[in-house]
């Protein structure tokens, strides 16, 4: 089957260079309410002829600062898209896919992982607010999906300098 000619328009939104506020639970799935905020940057471009796109991330953690990487491809076939994590931390590994796809202007993304060696569920959801400024949450879950806790969310303005 061949490829369709036009790549989707759904993560244009995130095309550029970006400032990002990170707020993160200090734990995940603990039943923690303290979160940790902090400050970093990203710059995505399009790959696989508007077919993929790569985000370049430097995450100013207080504990110090490390890079990490989403790669995104579509599949025009199933009209989903797959989002891979590479922590620059462990760099020979990439994270387990979520995949989903855009409704109504949101998109969600799912997997099946591990943490701590329990079996999770995770979401990524992403969103472009009134605003235009692009939102991204991870959730898990560790009833597979009845209840969920978010854990993570990056809020994205536009950089004034275009370093990542």
């Amino acid at each position: 089957m061949s490829q369709p000619r036009t790549a989707p328009a759904d993560f244009d939104f995130i095309i550029g260079h970006w400032t990002v506020r990170h707020r993160r639970l200090r734990e995940r799935l603990a039943g923690c309410n303290e979160w940790q905020e902090f400050s970093g940057s990203s710059s995505t471009r399009k790959i696989l002829d508007g077919f993929g796109n790569v985000e370049d991330n430097l995450l100013h953690l207080p504990e110090g600062e490390y890079r990490a990487a989403a790669l995104r491809s579509f599949d025009p076939v199933s009209g989903q898209w797959a989002i891979w994590w590479l922590d620059g931390r462990r760099p020979h590994g990439l994270d387990v896919p979520v995949v989903g796809r855009f409704a109504e202007g949101v998109g969600s993304f799912f997997a099946d992982d591990e943490l701590d060696g329990r079996p999770i569920r995770v979401r990524f959801t992403w969103s472009v607010p009134a605003l235009g400024l692009p939102r991204w949450e991870q959730a898990f879950s560790a009833d597979a999906g009845q209840t969920w806790e978010t854990n993570w969310t990056m809020d994205f303005s536009p950089a004034l300098d275009d370093t990542a």
